[in-house]
């Protein structure tokens, strides 16, 4: 695998969580840098040594709800 690619999204009690695609891993933070962090983090842990993709991709999803 060359590439995990996590789905950002803002938590509703404050904050961020990131799900990955494909790997049963989830982690969240306060900021994005301290998530940018915790997503590294997760992603060692998660692969055994030399396994671990070379790319992590986050993709932020963000709702924006318009009255009409």
């Amino acid at each position: 695998m060359n590439e995990i690619i996590f789905v950002i999204e803002e938590a509703v009690e404050g904050g961020f969580t990131a799900r990955a695609l494909g790997e049963s891993i989830f982690t969240e933070a306060e900021t994005l840098d301290t998530l940018r962090q915790q997503v590294r983090d997760a992603v060692n842990c998660h692969f055994d040594e030399g396994k671990a993709p070379k790319v992590v991709r986050l993709r932020f999803v963000r709702d924006e709800v318009l009255a009409c």
